[in-house]
């Protein structure tokens, strides 16, 4: 090729090594970054030429980096006392840091080896509860709610007695007559407020048995026939009047069924505890008394739930309460101190009670249920020391 074919390329020039010298000179373009010819090199040394230095020519071309300028504060503008409270910050905030850090060092993670367990929830359990928490918190019952009327606390316990007995005869779920119980409280408190058709002493057990019946279409899976309902009230009562009743029991309380109850924070407490299945049904027998008792009601289920497994583990094994239960249940043994008190006189109360409100002790009297409601811790001392405590408040 002639040098006048190389002068018609573009970009063509007749040195060869000028050209490389072009192209180390020339500067680096930022959206390709350095494009040079680097056989030049190995061009000039064929040809004899002087070696080049690619290091020196790539520092000569380099840009200087461009440093952001920041503006210096003079010491002297920052007052001493917003440096102090700084200070002062910065040291409460590093030892709420350690307080919580030690805090959590001491709760056990409970759900740790439950992640291959899909039906516990191990990602979810604890939100869920919180939220139980908040519900439960929406449908409080007043204490003495009944106070003024014809209906009083002993008719109460008469009727969940009764029904307790008809909870075993149709042989339905735990939260069936827990639900039961909520339902009916619920439903005398707000008709008895708003003095909107309040319950007489006569529509009672009819309230009773609608409260039932609308847990069991909530619970259960076959819910027993409203005929069955007005069989087992001797037929003291019809079908129409209990599914009179039902509209209005469900207007008042607004539909509004899916509260926690008791029985649902009593399995949490248990497998936080690690408990037994005797501690666990030792609870379950104390927790149950607790429905007869009109002087319980204002207090919620997760209360009600702690309470009994305390005593319970107090009974059998002399456990205190621990710190990990007081993390998982919110409360503290001093909290849950009166509340056992008033377990402890339900205890005594259906030891000596000469017959009377029998079922719930019938019913864990059972060798299906461990025989829990005989064992002799519930007659002891530790029992009835509790119990007279109450007395001595009040």
């Amino acid at each position: 090729m002639t040098s006048l074919e190389m002068r018609a390329l573009p970009g063509a020039t007749e040195n060869p090594v000028r050209l490389g010298k072009a192209a180390a000179a020339a500067p680096r373009r930022a959206a390709l970054g350095e494009i040079t010819n680097f056989n030049t090199a190995a061009v000039n040394t064929k040809r004899g030429a002087t070696k080049s230095k690619p290091a020196a020519v790539a520092l000569k071309t380099k840009r200087p980096e461009v440093q952001p300028q920041v503006p210096e504060v003079p010491a002297a503008t920052v007052a001493p006392e917003v440096l102090q409270q700084l200070d002062v910050s910065l040291k409460e905030e590093s030892e709420l840091c350690q307080a919580f850090s030690e805090v959590l060092l001491t709760v056990e993670d409970v759900d740790e080896q439950d992640g291959d367990l899909p039906q516990l929830c191990s990602h979810y359990v604890k939100d869920i509860y919180r939220y139980l928490h908040e519900l439960e918190q929406q449908q409080v019952v007043r204490p003495h709610y009944m106070q003024g009327y014809e209906i009083t606390g002993r008719m109460r316990a008469l009727l969940v007695d009764w029904l307790v007995q008809v909870h075993s005869r149709f042989q339905l779920l735990q939260e069936t007559l827990y639900l039961t119980v909520a339902v009916l409280d619920r439903f005398l408190q707000v008709s008895l407020l708003l003095q909107v058709q309040p319950v007489s002493r006569k529509k009672l057990q009819l309230a009773g048995v609608t409260a039932m019946l609308v847990a069991c279409k909530f619970e259960e899976m076959f819910a027993p026939a409203v005929g069955d309902f007005a069989y087992i009230t001797d037929n003291a009562f019809s079908k129409a009047q209990i599914l009179e009743m039902e509209q209005l029991l469900l207007r008042s309380i607004k539909f509004q069924l899916g509260g926690p109850l008791p029985l649902h924070f009593l399995r949490r407490a248990s497998k936080v505890a690690s408990s037994d299945v005797e501690r666990h049904t030792l609870a379950k027998y104390l927790m149950e008394l607790t429905l007869l008792d009109y002087d319980m009601v204002h207090f919620r289920p997760s209360e009600i739930a702690a309470a009994a497994l305390c005593l319970s583990q107090l009974l059998l094994k002399e456990l205190p309460w621990s710190p990990t239960q007081q993390h998982y249940s919110t409360y503290d043994e001093a909290h849950l101190r009166p509340i056992v008190q008033l377990i402890a006189k339900n205890v005594v109360q259906v030891n000596d009670g000469n017959g009377k409100f029998k079922a719930v002790k019938n019913k864990y009297s059972s060798s299906k249920l461990m025989k829990v409601a005989l064992i002799p811790q519930l007659s002891s001392a530790v029992v009835r020391n509790m119990a007279a405590a109450v007395d001595d408040s009040h």
